[in-house]
Parts: structure tokens; C-alpha cells; sequence
């Protein structure tokens, strides 16, 4: 068991995957602002960065996992030109907000959501070219598992690319990034989502999650062959990529 498996979003004795879910839905109203505005707005290039790795493959069936409210999935559908795109999450609170989005951005016959518990994911072996995940994958209850089903309906030769927060390893940024994360993160997050236990659980999250060369030996372990990752933005971000 990884650290940040035994870290729950609040304080009672529910299942991790149920608590997420309730979380997620709290503050889906407020996320993307939320969102934006903590990264100042750099989130947005690292998504960018994450689907530029897959250009070269030309995937025609993707799966995004932990979608949230579809801001990657609109991206890759945008950038990469798909022929479907199936956005996976637990929360209905955060995809209903996704669903409004794609219909926006006119993608409704490309992209569709399905709600979905990444330890069992329902979808049949071999089934996509690429999967993605974006700020999502330190939520899970088992990683290894979530990893190994992510490998599961991959096609053989098919891609992964995940881009997760990381804590910043070098000397000054991983203390700057201590204080931001420990004070204006949470206290910020709690005024505009009201949920005062959300961002003080993704900050322990971030820290506690397995980052660098400790995942390239997870992803190997879940069933990915070639692995690499590359830090951004001073290690305040990593962008994960394997094949099947």
C-alpha cells in the first residue's frame, strides 16, 4: 500500500472511492476556477504538453480516466482529432459540468461521458489506442490496481499519458511549494469551494504520491513496458508516458 491510499478526504470511516466521489461532487461548481486561478492558469500548458506526446500516434479510440469536468478530454479531442472519446469518473457532479462543456465546444459526437470506478473499469480488454489521465490518479484507492486496469484496455502497443502534481524535490522550490500548498492553498480552496477538507486532502495527497523513478517501477509493475517521465514547471508537475 502506497501512503497516499490511506489518506481520505475527511475524517469517518467511508470507503476512500465513496469519499472522493462526495468530495468531487462538492466542489465540482467551483473547480475549474479553482482550479485555473491556483495554478495561474499553467495547468493548462502541462494538458497541452501531455497530448502533444501522443500526436505521433494518431490514437482513434481514447479512454480519459478521472475526467472530471472534460477539460483534457476537450483538449485531446481538439488537438489529436479522435474518432471517440470516453471520459471516465466516479463523479456525476464534475462530468455533468464536462457534458455542458463538450456540447459548448460542439464535440458531442466525439466525446461521451461515462461514470466509472477505475478499480473495475467495465470496458472489454484491448479496446482503446490511448488512455490519459490528468491530476487524477493519486486519488485512487489502489494504485497499482487503477494502473493495472488502465494497462488492461489498452491495445497492445498503446499509450499512456498521465500528468500528475508532484512536490518539487530541488532547493528553493520544494520549500516555496511547501508554504503555498500548506497556507494559501487550502485557506483559498476552502473560501470559493466551502469545503474546507478538499484542498487540505490534495495537498497531502501530493506529497505523499510516488513521483519520478518510483513510478517508471510502478507503471513496469502494472504491465507497461517503456516508461518515461519528465518534470515541469520546476518539478511542481510530472508528465508520465508508457506503451502496452
Amino acid at each position: 500500500m502506497y501512503k497516499q491510499e490511506t489518506i481520505k478526504p475527511y475524517d469517518k470511516g467511508e470507503d476512500k472511492t465513496k469519499q472522493v466521489e462526495e468530495m468531487f461532487d462538492n466542489i465540482a461548481p467551483t473547480y475549474d476556477t479553482l482550479n485555473h486561478r491556483l495554478s495561474l492558469d499553467i495547468d493548462k500548458g502541462w494538458r497541452r504538453k501531455a497530448i502533444s506526446q501522443l500526436a505521433q500516434y494518431a490514437p482513434q479510440r481514447m479512454l480519459d480516466i478521472a475526467t472530471g469536468t472534460g477539460d483534457f478530454a476537450i483538449l485531446a479531442a481538439q488537438m489529436l482529432k479522435p474518432a471517440s472519446l470516453i471520459g471516465a469518473d466516479i463523479s456525476e457532479g464534475m462530468m455533468e459540468i464536462g457534458r455542458k462543456k463538450v456540447e459548448q465546444a460542439s464535440l458531442n459526437d466525439i466525446i461521451s461521458f461515462r461514470k466509472e470506478d477505475c478499480m473495475n473499469l467495465t470496458f472489454a480488454d484491448n479496446s482503446f489506442d490511448a488512455v490519459t489521465a490528468a491530476f487524477g490518479i493519486r486519488n485512487f484507492k489502489n494504485l497499482d490496481r487503477g494502473l493495472a486496469e488502465m494497462c488492461r484496455v489498452l491495445k497492445p502497443g498503446g499509450h499512456l499519458s498521465i500528468v500528475e502534481l508532484s512536490q518539487p524535490v530541488g532547493f528553493p522550490m520544494k520549500q516555496l511549494f511547501r508554504i503555498y500548498s500548506h497556507t494559501i492553498l487550502p485557506v483559498y480552496g476552502k473560501m470559493i469551494s466551502k469545503d474546507s477538507s478538499a484542498y487540505r486532502y490534495l495537498t497531502a495527497t501530493i506529497e505523499a504520491f510516488p513521483q519520478g523513478e518510483a513510478m517508471m517501477e510502478i507503471l513496469k509493475k502494472a504491465g507497461f513496458g517503456k516508461a518515461r517521465f519528465k518534470r515541469l514547471t520546476f518539478g511542481t508537475c510530472t508528465l508520465y508516458l508508457a506503451t502496452k
